[in-house]
């Protein structure tokens, strides 16, 4: 079974909270809100989905490219924790 189907609930949650912020960039884009305000939302919309981003790929290189049961000895545990680092740090 995929991961994402297995955190759909809490994958879906995100999305939904990413929805709203880009609902708000829209309201306040269309309201002509201040720059500030846009470049707050867009900032917050965009960490938002890097933050969704980070959490797929870490579950994906967990479940599907490390997995000690299917592939014992593939990647050690310190590899594959430096590798999720270097992914969280370019996704931020």
């Amino acid at each position: 079974m995929s991961h994402t189907i297995h955190e759909k609930k809490k994958l879906l949650a995100r999305v939904r909270r990413i929805k709203g912020q880009v609902d708000a960039m829209e309201r306040a884009l269309e309201g002509e809100a201040g720059c500030e305000t846009v470049m707050h939302l867009i900032a917050a919309a965009r960490g938002a989905m890097a933050g969704l981003m980070a959490e797929v790929v870490e579950e994906h290189v967990r479940t599907h490219l490390v997995d000690e049961d299917a592939h014992p000895g593939a990647l050690n545990g310190n590899a594959v924790e430096q590798l999720l680092d270097v992914v969280r740090s370019y996704l931020k």
